[in-house]
């Protein structure tokens, strides 16, 4: 029996029994696809079970996924089995028992299913592309382990996308967001009826069209792997000098973004996406210990969009992640031209001309 309360906008999910018990003995194959995003007003800090120490919007992607299956055969009784890409990643199989092993009386079916299971991923794009992978790959993982868990149980209604983001966000973050299509916000806000700092919300019905017609061009500065992890980023904003007023910024900025959002302001818009990244790395940079992961060619493509931005009136942005890549952000309309400047004026300060064309997922 499950027991599903709210309380102040916070979903609590409570099993008491299996709904599936392995005395069933059927063999079910699931698989999913989740993305990958990229915030605009950035989470960093946080507190209690993955908790956001401030509200975070953000573009889910559509090229960059994570394609996961699992398979629940009752006669393979070895654990869980874990291949990336058809090889196999202690460091990923350890990351999902542990998650298994501290929420697994969230799913509605016996532990014991966990004893037979075969799980695949493979990421859409290349694992030194410098794409964080974290958020599109463990809300992969809880979307077909809830599929799973209606396939057990004989149930044909369609996931709970908002059970989902819950879910995620114990695993990731960042991948409380990237359960909802076009534009998610994670993280309790006036500004939005229903947010809450236990799963995100969708912003799709929110948004002018013009930003769901927007393209993410991620232009790869380094695919070095990062010598400071999020997580330990995270942690390095407990006692952070600027932690407070860096919250009450964003929880500003994300009152004001949702506004430029219903209103199709892209001056606006493209003010916050630019502050935030900046922030983002200026939080890194006075840590202690301080820290960089930014990169002189970041700075230089950096340089190069806003002067075209100023020479042609085309409202490109950039957004950066925890990392030295450059996410080069702009409506289709501006398409073209934007390709154009990418060949011509970006692509030799990337590693080895990479870039990967990326673009909203709308559903």
């Amino acid at each position: 029996m499950k027991i599903l309360f709210a309380a102040e906008n916070k979903t609590k999910c409570i099993i008491f029994a299996p709904l599936y018990s392995t005395m069933n003995r059927k063999a079910i194959f699931v698989t999913e696809k989740s993305s990958s995003n990229i915030a605009i007003v950035k989470y960093w800090g946080k507190h209690g079970d993955q908790l956001p120490n401030n509200p975070s919007v953000s573009f889910t992607l559509s090229n960059c996924f994570t394609e996961t299956s699992i398979e629940y055969d009752p006669d393979f009784n070895h654990g869980i089995s874990f291949l990336f890409e058809g090889v196999e990643s202690p460091k990923f199989k350890e990351k999902i028992d542990k998650y298994l092993e501290k929420h697994s009386g969230l799913f509605e079916f016996d532990t014991d299913v966990f004893s037979h299971l075969k799980i695949e991923s493979r990421n859409s794009f290349p694992h030194s592309s410098g794409i964080a992978s974290s958020a599109s790959s463990m809300s992969a993982l809880v979307l077909c382990l809830l599929k799973l868990e209606k396939a057990l149980c004989d149930d044909d209604s369609p996931v709970d996308l908002r059970r989902a983001s819950m879910l995620a966000r114990l695993a990731s973050g960042s991948a409380a967001r990237s359960v909802f299509p076009v534009m998610a916000l994670w993280g309790e806000t006036p500004c939005v009826s229903g947010s809450s700092d236990e799963y995100a919300v969708p912003l799709e019905n929110l948004v002018a069209p013009v930003f769901k017609t927007y393209h993410d061009t991620i232009l790869i500065v380094s695919n070095k792997e990062k010598n400071v992890s999020s997580r330990a980023g995270h942690a390095l904003m407990n006692g952070h000098p600027m932690a407070e007023s860096r919250y009450a910024t964003a929880r500003y900025n994300t009152q004001r973004l949702i506004g430029s959002l219903r209103d199709g302001d892209l001056s606006t818009f493209v003010e916050i996406a630019e502050s935030e990244a900046v922030q983002l790395h200026e939080l890194m940079a006075t840590s202690n210990p301080p820290y960089r992961l930014i990169e002189p060619n970041t700075l230089e493509i950096i340089d190069e969009i806003r002067d075209f931005r100023t020479r042609t009136g085309v409202p490109v942005c950039f957004s950066l992640d925890a990392g030295p890549n450059v996410h080069l952000l702009y409506p289709n309309e501006y398409n073209g031209l934007v390709c154009d400047f990418i060949e011509e004026s970006l692509k030799c300060y990337c590693f080895d001309n990479q870039y990967i064309s990326d673009f909203v997922k709308i559903s």
